[in-house]
């Protein structure tokens, strides 16, 4: 009865949050079922409408498999926690909150360590090739940064993070992993999908010590808006949801 109750009592922006809320929690439990994650590190934060700019993240210490939507904490652009329990980690502040600052339309960003394409940051000079049709969207949409060496440990190295990302999309991270930003949680959620699994084609590719095919330039898409315009990442994100609700209904508490 106190839930029915707490929830017909919500307001339209309080419910407008809890969606959010939930749509984040099912993305860190796909991104736990697809081991994108670093043990209790890695974070995925997302701007709430409003005057005051404020987002939610995970807190600090939490495995992506036990986070559910009301574990995360809503911190404004200085760092400071504003409502939930935890911390915000250092290193996810450094990035995010100056993501977030620096590009307004990177509304969720999404850091992880995802196999295959933190193994293509390990290389000197492999990026993504035009080898397969996932490039032809996704690779005007990508950035590598070739001088991240540096752990991020100051507000001056995510400005600079920030800067380099521009109006792309999807960074390579030298050494580290990948930042893809997107208006929405399903945005950035499915074009971290698709640049994953097309990071593994091309690495299993590479292989068998054979040249990649490359496909025509003139087929490229040339598409620098939002990612669901070309791609259906909201039905993703919800067949995604339709199976957690069936199998891990507690992300949505």
């Amino acid at each position: 009865m106190a839930t029915t109750i707490r929830q017909l009592t919500r307001s339209p922006e309080e419910e407008a949050e809890w969606a959010m809320r939930c749509d984040m929690a099912a993305v860190f439990r796909v991104a736990a079922r697809l081991g994108w994650n670093e043990q209790i590190g890695n974070h995925n934060s997302l701007m709430l409408p409003g005057e005051a700019p404020r987002f939610l993240i995970n807190p600090r210490g939490y495995l992506f498999q036990e986070l559910r939507a009301s574990d995360l904490i809503i911190c404004d652009l200085e760092g400071r926690v504003l409502q939930g329990s935890g911390e915000l980690r250092k290193v996810a502040f450094h990035i995010h909150a100056r993501i977030h600052l620096q590009n307004p339309a990177a509304t969720c960003v999404i850091h992880v360590h995802p196999r295959w394409l933190t193994a293509l940051s390990l290389l000197r000079d492999t990026e993504f090739a035009l080898s397969h049709h996932n490039n032809l969207l996704l690779n005007d949409r990508m950035v590598y940064d070739h001088e991240g060496d540096e752990p991020v440990h100051q507000n001056e190295e995510g400005d600079r993070i920030a800067r380099l990302m521009g109006d792309k999309s999807i960074m390579v991270m030298r050494g580290h992993g990948v930042t893809v930003v997107g208006p929405t949680v399903h945005d950035a959620f499915d074009e971290c999908y698709m640049a994953e699994r097309t990071a593994m084609y091309q690495m299993t590719a590479l292989q068998t010590g054979q040249p990649l095919h490359r496909l025509p330039e003139r087929l490229r898409r040339n598409h620098h808006g939002p990612w669901g315009d070309k791609m259906d990442a909201r039905l993703h994100l919800d067949a995604w949801r339709r199976v957690l609700d069936r199998e891990e209904p507690d992300y949505a508490r």
